[in-house]
């Protein structure tokens, strides 16, 4: 069983973010007859589902309705948004029974006035309260570090202390921190991450003594079917095989999957995308 499966209903996004490089690939929904035909094949192979690779989710129509089907045939679903559309949209997701919302708490990181980045604050922690209270396990992501070691600041000081306010560390509930972020409450979670350098054919080739948890622990698969073997690959340059024409199993065995495990379990790339990917470096 794989910890979790990358399901991209979208790589539709209503933000341009520095962080983020986007795709490429032609603008695409995944249909909710499309996403019938993945469930139907991720039956037996994990039971989370994390609805991102590109793309913003709470952009798709038909999300709350992938919610209560995933959940329908045992699944439990995981949502990474960017947090904005969560004022109109993050009651439907309650209400269909999502497990998990991840928030990147950094959207507005470039420069936009303070009432434009209070207001989104604002819309983020309304949600992550109602649904934190509700049993959902609700993530709050803020950069800590730039990649190169070295703290970040701005806005990063400035959410902090707005969280701060908005949930007091005090009472019966004291935040708990760590290296990776603090306990807030129960089910709300403030989560530290670092930037990293994405996998792009273009980048510098960093040799091929690498270790990935890709396809060991989780694969992805993109809005048009296409499986790939982690959640960076945006462009699907890896392309494994599509799901919607191929059994799962097949896939997951094909010998350049194969190859890439046994590779990695070696630390050795047998991708030059791998090669090419700063988030690997991290393992």
């Amino acid at each position: 069983m794989y910890s979790r499966v990358y399901v991209e209903i979208t790589n539709i996004c209503n933000r341009a973010c520095s962080f983020c490089p986007g795709t490429a690939r032609p603008r695409r929904r995944m249909s909710l007859s499309e996403f019938d035909t993945v469930t139907d094949r991720l039956k037996g192979v994990t039971e989370y589902l994390y609805y991102h690779v590109m793309g913003e989710p709470l952009t798709h129509p038909d999300l709350p309705s992938f919610i209560r089907m995933a959940s329908a045939k045992g699944f439990r679903s995981a949502i990474t948004t960017n947090g904005t559309l969560l004022p109109s949209r993050g009651r439907e997701m309650i209400e269909a029974g999502v497990y998990k919302v991840n928030i990147s708490v950094h959207s507005f990181e470039d420069g936009e006035d303070g009432d434009a980045h209070g207001a989104y604050l604002n819309g983020i922690l309304d949600f992550a309260d109602e649904a934190s209270q509700t049993g959902i396990l609700t993530v709050l992501r803020l950069w800590n570090l730039d990649g190169h070691g070295e703290a970040l600041g701005g806005n990063n000081t400035r959410t902090l202390d707005y969280l701060r306010t908005r949930f007091p560390d005090g009472g019966e509930t004291p935040w708990k921190f760590s290296s990776r972020g603090a306990r807030i409450r129960d089910k709300l979670h403030l989560e530290y991450g670092d930037r990293f350098e994405w996998p792009d054919s273009t980048a510098t080739d960093r040799g091929n003594s690498v270790f990935c948890y890709g396809l060991k622990d989780h694969f992805a698969i993109l809005c048009d079917g296409r499986v790939v073997p982690c959640c960076l690959d945006r462009e699907g340059v890896i392309t494994l095989g599509n799901i919607f024409d191929t059994p799962t199993e097949d896939i997951l065995s094909s010998p350049r999957a194969e190859a890439m495990r046994e590779g990695f379990q070696r630390r050795c790339a047998t991708e030059e995308l791998c090669r090419r990917c700063g988030y690997a470096r991290r393992f």
